[in-house]
Formats: C-alpha cells, sequence, structure tokens
C-alpha cells in the first residue's frame, strides 16, 4: 500500500481524467485559456506524480486569441483503446452566455507527449465530453445544453456513437440521464454487466459532488444511485472542498480509485475563498453488495491520506531532461510561449520578453507565470528594463485572470510631484515601481517608487495566506512596495462573474505603442510551503 496526501496534483489542475495504461497512470487536466494546452501528469504509485507532456495542437492553429476569461478547453477527457490515448474536449468560447458557443475536438497520439494528431470536431451537444471504448466501438458522451429561455442549461445526459476512423455519427443521439439536480461531466465504464455512469452534480462550487447512475444497456434507461459517491458540501469545516467530478479506475490488481477535483479554502471575514484553484485528488474505492461504488474509508467525504493499492516507493522519471526555460512550469495565456515575444536565446540564462498588449487583454499579452501551489508562497525576479514612456512597462505579477491582478513593473513616470500629462516625450522623467491592484471594473494604483534606472532591480512578493506583501531589494535588503494587498481577490469565489482558474506568480511586459520594448529576466523562483 502507499499513501497519499490529498490533492496530489497542487495548484490549479481542475477536472482531472483519469486513464491507467500498463503500470502507468496519467491525468490530464483542464488548461482553460492558458497554454500549453491539456497538461498531463503521470504516476506509478498515485502518490507521486510529474508533468509529461501536453495536448499539443489542441487549440486549432495553436492559438486561443479572444477567448473569455475562464473560457477555452474545458473539461478534457483521456481514454485507452488499447493502442493509443485519445482526449475529447470541448473549447468554450462564451462564458456566463446561455450558449457557450463550444466546438468539441478528438484527437489521438500513441504517447502522452508525443505528436497529437490534428483535433477533429465532433458533435457539440455541451461541454465536458467523454469517450467510451468498448468492443472496438467509439461512443461520445456529452452535456446537452439548452440555450433557449426557459430552457435548462444542464439539459440531461447524451449518447451518441462514432464512426473510429471519420469520427463522423453513426446512428442517432440517445437520452441518458435527467435529472432535477445540475449534472455534467460523465464517464463511462463497465463491470459486471453493468454500465455506470460516473457524474459531476451540483456545479463547481461548494455544492459540488460525484453521483454514478447504472444501467443494463448502454443507452439506458440509467438508475441513479440514491446518495452522492462523493461531496464536500454538507460540512464547510472538511480541509478539502468542492469535491466533486470523478472519474473511476481499476489498478492492475482489481481495486478501484477514484480522481476528483478539490479545493482548499482559506477563511475570510467575505467567506472561503479557494486562491490555489481546483486541484488533483485520489480516493481508494469499493463497492458494496447492491454493485455501488463507495468511498473505502467509509461516507462521502473525501479524505487527505489515503492508502491507495499500489507499490509503496515512486519509481525514478524516465522522462527526458529539458534545458528550455520556456517549457514547464511556464505557462502563457491564449498563445503558446514563441520566440516572436520570449525569447531564451539570445542571452543565456536570461528570458527576454517583448512587449505586447496590456494585462487586460483577451490577445496578446506577454506573460509567463507558473502555478502556485501552496497558501504560503515566494517568488523573486530580477529584471532589467529600461522603459522611456508610460506605455512600457515590465515586472513581476499574481495573476488570476484579465479583471484580477496585483503587479509591481518598471516602468516610466512623470518627475516626483508633476501631474500626469501624457507627454513623456517632451520632458525628462524618471524610472520607477509601480504596484496597482486590479480588481473586476477597478485599477487602484497602490505605489510609485523611483528607483535607479541603471543595472538590474530584484522583485518579489510574500504570499502568507491572504496576504501579499511585495518588495524590491536596495542595498541588498527587502524594501516594502505598498501596503499588504488582498490577495483572496485572485481566487474563484470573488467577484460577480464566474472564475474557474487558480492563481499564478509570474513576468511580463507591456508597449502599447510599438511592441518594441523589451525586458531581461533572470533569477525567478516560485517557492511555495
Amino acid at each position: 500500500m502507499t499513501l497519499l496526501h490529498n490533492p496530489v496534483i497542487r495548484g490549479f489542475a481542475p477536472d482531472p481524467s483519469l486513464v491507467r495504461v500498463g503500470d502507468w497512470y496519467y491525468v490530464a487536466t483542464s488548461s482553460f485559456e492558458w497554454f500549453p494546452t491539456i497538461p498531463i501528469h503521470r504516476s506509478r504509485d498515485l502518490a507521486h506524480w510529474e508533468y509529461a507532456g501536453h495536448v499539443r495542437g489542441a487549440a486549432p492553429d495553436d492559438s486561443l486569441a479572444g477567448v473569455p476569461d475562464s473560457g477555452g478547453v474545458w473539461a478534457p477527457s483521456l481514454s485507452w483503446d488499447g493502442e493509443r490515448f485519445w482526449v475529447v474536449y470541448s473549447i468554450v468560447r462564451s462564458v456566463g452566455t446561455p450558449y457557450f458557443d463550444t466546438d468539441t475536438y478528438v484527437s489521438s497520439a500513441a504517447e502522452v507527449g508525443g505528436k497529437w494528431t490534428p483535433p477533429r470536431r465532433v458533435a457539440s451537444h455541451g461541454f465536458d465530453p467523454a469517450l467510451f471504448h468498448h468492443e472496438r466501438r467509439l461512443w461520445l458522451l456529452n452535456l446537452q445544453n439548452d440555450h433557449r429561455p426557459g430552457g435548462r442549461r444542464f439539459a440531461g445526459i447524451v449518447l451518441s456513437e462514432l464512426d473510429r476512423e471519420t469520427l463522423n455519427p453513426v446512428g442517432g443521439t440517445h437520452l441518458l440521464l435527467q435529472h432535477e439536480r445540475l449534472i455534467e461531466g460523465p464517464k463511462l465504464l463497465r463491470r459486471e454487466g453493468w454500465y455506470y455512469l460516473v457524474l459531476a452534480e451540483g456545479g463547481t462550487g461548494f455544492e459540488h459532488g460525484v453521483r454514478v447512475a447504472r444501467s443494463r444497456a448502454i443507452t439506458g434507461p440509467y438508475e441513479l444511485d440514491d446518495r452522492p459517491l462523493l461531496t464536500s458540501r454538507d460540512d464547510p469545516s472538511l480541509p478539502l472542498q468542492k469535491a466533486g467530478h470523478g472519474e473511476l479506475v481499476q489498478t492492475p490488481d482489481g481495486d478501484w480509485v477514484l480522481s476528483h477535483l478539490v479545493a482548499r479554502p482559506l477563511q475570510t471575514p467575505d467567506g472561503p475563498r479557494c486562491t490555489l484553484g481546483r486541484e488533483t485528488a485520489i480516493q481508494a474505492v469499493a463497492w458494496d453488495e447492491q454493485g455501488w461504488p463507495r468511498m473505502r474509508h467509509g461516507g462521502a467525504h473525501p479524505a487527505v491520506e489515503v492508502d491507495v493499492p499500489t507499490r509503496p516507493e515512486p519509481l525514478p522519471s524516465q522522462l527526458p531532461s529539458s534545458d528550455d526555460l520556456l517549457g514547464w512550469p511556464w505557462s502563457s495565456l491564449r498563445t503558446a510561449a514563441d520566440t516572436s515575444w520570449a525569447d531564451a536565446a539570445s542571452r543565456p540564462g536570461w528570458i527576454r520578453l517583448r512587449g505586447r498588449h496590456g494585462p487586460e487583454s483577451r490577445w496578446a499579452h506577454s506573460l509567463l507565470a507558473q502555478r502556485i501551489t501552496e497558501h504560503r508562497a515566494e517568488a523573486e525576479v530580477t529584471v532589467e528594463a529600461r522603459p522611456s514612456t508610460f506605455t512600457q512597462a515590465a515586472g513581476l505579477v499574481l495573476w488570476y485572470n484579465t479583471e484580477a491582478y496585483l503587479s509591481l513593473d518598471v516602468t516610466w513616470a512623470e518627475p516626483e510631484g508633476e501631474e500626469q500629462h501624457g507627454q513623456q516625450w517632451r520632458g525628462a522623467g524618471r524610472t520607477v515601481l509601480r504596484l496597482v491592484e486590479r480588481d473586476e471594473a477597478t485599477t487602484r494604483p497602490v505605489a510609485v517608487v523611483g528607483v535607479d534606472a541603471q543595472g538590474s532591480l530584484t522583485l518579489g512578493v510574500t504570499l502568507d495566506g491572504t496576504a501579499a506583501r511585495f518588495w524590491h531589494l536596495r542595498d541588498g535588503v527587502r524594501t516594502p512596495v505598498g501596503e499588504p494587498l488582498d490577495f483572496s481577490k485572485l481566487s474563484d469565489d470573488h467577484g460577480s462573474k464566474l472564475r474557474f482558474t487558480g492563481a499564478m506568480a509570474g513576468i511580463h511586459a507591456v508597449d502599447l505603442v510599438d511592441a518594441a520594448f523589451t525586458a531581461d529576466f533572470t533569477g525567478f523562483r516560485l517557492t511555495c510551503w
């Protein structure tokens, strides 16, 4: 047995889809507006996980430019047909509208870190698709979305057969199940003559859960279990909240485990907030005498520590080493990090960013960021930049989305005591550190501090629960910039709009006029504990 500690993949790893191939377990997670698209991790023992690659080319033309915050790639489902890996996923281009404007794609590959086939669009009834392979037949499950006024946006689970070669539909569409409570995220498996439908229930927030239905026939009718397999909605004191979106997998020895998402909230005066986003967890499962899956430890609550039936030691990684400074764990927004704006070759040991759009752009923001994985963390980076206008900036950023971020930037400002007048080319100015807090419709300048324009500057931020304290090094001493800021606003649970991702720490550059200004960064360090 192996003792694992949940969550096993920490920090912004939602909607885990688990599959076993031989002795390896693989998990694919949602990437939303971020690249690399559909990160995949792997493990031998379910406790220790490593990045194994991603579905390269999941976004047509390698671009998600223009998708809204928390749009993009939703809930990929990873599967194995005995010969190849398959993935099906939706690209959601409208968030917070009745339509979703969803395109569903299928791709396959011999290896998860290898070459994936160009994505092919299939029937797009709604988001959260999944594939089921059975007796050389291929089935597509999906949520049905009814966008009409008075319609149910989560109008049941549907199933259709696809031709394995062309991916064209074979026959009609079957309605498997409708339920008064919101159900989505369907996964299908077969066990002892039953088809089991594993469902996400209650939405993605604190009401989330996993519910199971079953049928003797693949097309139904399906009988819904009278109680949830997993949920934390009835106990706000649990350390793992939002438990839901599950998938059942059998081990080589015949035992069963469940992958699912969770979140670790911070308690604030405004209620619980999950700054780390939704994360990946694993539970051990047993089957009762009536043939329903149950948590092996009893009840329906997620456990933090779980004994899983695997070898107790992680095996050494067999992944090839990489010297790519722009590779994982870096992520970029809406486009992959490419040499047109992110350069790790011109100056060894440094990353050069060419400034483009501002931080509220959905098209061309030059940003690289890494996932924050614990409630206490520290990020630090050294930057060299020579801004000559207020339209140029570069620095350290804590990022949730275009309406929720904190940034400490090297930029230009008028001489001290002089008002902003937007004519920097007519007179002298100064180099400053500018700390900004963005919260939905409000952008607040927190502090402006003059700094030496020559040489490099080391910028940092320390996170302690809900507090974010920015600083810079002056004569080797950390000098605070501005007051502590509320980091909990960078969470799924703050604001008036739907939010599905997680907080990140990173570097960015802006040049609103010429898109030519560059900044060099080195020594980026993100430590979480």
